[in-house]
């Protein structure tokens, strides 16, 4: 078994990128947007257990990418991408009609096939680092080819910051 080893800095800012099952088209979806924002969802109820705060946030048809904030005496993200994750696919399961067909591993880890399991996580290291990841994280529907500007992307936190 990998042994991951994982930033441990409480308090701490980190950029995640977490993908989708196989690259899965998901986000073009309604049900699949507002499984994980709208109020009493995923993300909202993982926020309010188990606080952070996000600085930035894109959300593309297969992946997504975000700068937490995490408390001063906190620096368990694993626990808010499983709760995410989780509760996501409890929803989302309950909503869409998915090919839900499980490999032996993904049973025995009762795992859905919605998320892929790990994330890429890196901790933020200084003022200039964390500006260099919230301008990838909202140029990167242009980079996929989704749009020409930034401001046209609907599913990013990128006219938060524009104002």
């Amino acid at each position: 078994m990998s042994n991951y080893r994982r930033a441990n800095f409480p308090g701490g800012y980190y950029f995640f990128t977490v993908v989708t099952y196989n690259r899965r088209i998901l986000f073009n979806h309604e049900i699949a947007r507002n499984c994980l924002r709208k109020a009493r969802k995923a993300w909202l109820l993982t926020q309010n257990k188990h606080y952070f705060d996000t600085i930035a946030l894109c959300l593309l048809p297969e992946h997504l990418h975000c700068v937490w904030k995490l408390p001063d005496d906190d620096a368990n993200f694993s626990i808010r991408w499983a709760s995410i994750k989780a509760l996501f696919t409890k929803e989302y399961s309950s909503q869409a009609d998915i090919d839900n067909v499980l490999n032996q591993s993904r049973n025995n880890h009762r795992e859905a096939n919605i998320w892929q399991r790990r994330f890429w996580e890196h901790q933020i290291r200084d003022a200039t680092d964390l500006q260099n990841h919230i301008n990838y994280i909202h140029y990167n529907p242009v980079k996929h080819g989704f749009v020409t500007n930034v401001n046209d992307w609907p599913w990013s936190t990128y006219r938060r910051y524009a104002m």
